[in-house]
């Protein structure tokens, strides 16, 4: 597509922005309860962090981008010129978007996330505004997210898409800052007189397509709301603007300015956002409000081979039962390579994960948090008037101390529901005649009762 059929076609959308999405077909609006049901029972899902970042790998001859690789442009001092080179030459040849989509499936995952657009302002669908995307920069010449939205609704998995507010490569999203151009971010007094101009222009164009031409966006998940052109008014426009074209769409609250930092609950205010988004972090306790823990499984989003640090199968369920016994999601990240292949070490854990949930799910999937204090030997999640009690510390002496104010009828095993679990009433509370040794090493979860 040529630089003038692209500048018609911008001038097009957002002509038909103006005239207020007269022209998109809407879904029956939900209330706000019936648009977050499914998300509220989903509590695990997949983000996955790919793009033109994921050929560098972090590293530069012999430095190692700080951080995460997805900062690579950033981290490794490339300018705009020196980092275009990296969309040319991505071509993914082992990406199958049925395949991504399936391990998400088996390892118990009930919704997708991808980098639609990072920081660097390069884009994974076959946009109509830029050139700078995967079918005009790139050799791959395949549109990344239609191919996983497909994929996605074929195998019923919920999909959405990450969108970086931030764009180092738009000239107008630069401003005077060229050819710093992230110093919006180290510098919260720089001021962009030209950022208003790129989000009426190329942010706002650039999200409809998304919202318009790929079906049902069930999850649309900002990212960059930390730079300070970026202001309250405009968060509140694009969430007002988002739910016009889709009304049941769940968007997080990075879409505005309200999020406590790393600890990604919002601050006192009318803030727009259907979530809070915890980052690399679990609260200490539940909280009233929707939220969604995200994590990495090394230390980076964006894949770095030289990140070693990888956690535990182990540690990860027992983070996701973490998570859930204080009322949020899971939403883990997946950093593919160049190539368009998970890391190995990402695959295993997902079938550990995927093992894990097969045999558990029922006490994590549409469970609420715990009425309880969390206890020395694990976690309690609750459904349908079901408690479930998630050992992680199975006891020596095989007796499990339950809560003082459970009331218990019976208990079971949820691996193992054939075996007989003896309940001993005392004063302090029920303790449980637990088997000598646990039958999931990992969690093993006993189901209470009431």
């Amino acid at each position: 597509m040529n630089k003038l059929t692209k500048t018609l076609t911008v001038l097009v959308l957002i002509a038909s922005m103006n005239m207020g999405c007269a022209q998109t077909k809407k879904a029956v609006q939900l209330s706000d309860d019936d648009r977050m049901e499914w998300w509220r029972d989903a509590k695990f899902g997949m983000f996955i962090h790919w793009g033109a970042y994921s050929i560098i790998g972090g590293e530069r001859g012999e430095k190692i981008a700080g951080g995460g690789a997805e900062w690579a442009m950033d981290k490794l001092d490339y300018t705009i010129e020196e980092y275009e080179k990296f969309p040319a030459m991505f071509d993914p040849e082992l990406f199958n978007a049925d395949d991504w989509v399936k391990m998400a499936k088996d390892a118990g995952m009930k919704y997708i996330v991808i980098t639609s657009k990072h920081h660097d302002g390069f884009a994974l669908w076959d946009s109509q505004v830029s050139d700078y995307d995967i079918m005009d920069a790139a050799p791959f010449k395949r549109d990344i997210i239609r191919e996983l939205a497909e994929a996605s609704r074929k195998q019923g998995i919920k999909f959405g898409v990450y969108h970086s507010i931030v764009d180092w490569h738009h000239p107008q999203a630069q401003g005077n800052l060229f050819p710093n151009y992230n110093a919006g971010q180290k510098d919260q007094s720089v001021v962009n007189p030209e950022f208003p101009q790129y989000y009426k222009n190329y942010l706002k164009p650039q999200v409809k397509e998304l919202l318009t031409n790929y079906g049902d966006i069930d999850v649309v998940w900002f990212d960059g709301d930390w730079i300070a052109d970026y202001t309250s008014e405009m968060g509140k426009e694009m969430y007002s603007f988002i739910r016009e074209m889709q009304p049941n769409t769940i968007i997080n609250n990075r879409v505005d300015k309200g999020r406590k930092g790393m600890e990604g609950m919002d601050m006192e205010g009318n803030f727009a956002g259907d979530f809070g988004t915890p980052e690399q972090e679990i609260p200490a306790t539940g909280i009233a409000e929707d939220w969604e823990a995200c994590m990495t499984m090394n230390g980076t989003w964006g894949y770095k081979p030289d990140d070693t640090k990888w956690k535990s199968s182990e540690d990860l369920i027992q983070k996701l039962v973490d998570i859930v016994s204080k009322g949020g999601n899971f939403l883990l990240n997946i950093g593919p390579d160049g190539f368009g292949r998970f890391p190995s070490q990402s695959i295993r854990r997902l079938k550990a994960m995927g093992e894990w949930t097969d045999a558990n799910g029922e006490s994590v999937y549409g469970a609420k948090a715990s009425p309880f204090d969390m206890p020395e030997w694990g976690r309690y999640t609750t459904k349908d008037g079901v408690i479930y009690a998630h050992v992680f510390d199975w006891p020596e002496d095989g007796k499990l101390k339950l809560h003082k104010d459970l009331k218990l009828k019976k208990a079971s095993l949820l691996v193992a529901p054939d075996t007989e679990i003896k309940i001993n009433k005392t004063a302090d509370g029920s303790v449980l005649e637990l088997p000598e040794s646990a039958p999931d090493e990992i969690v093993t979860v006993v189901k209470l009762s009431l």
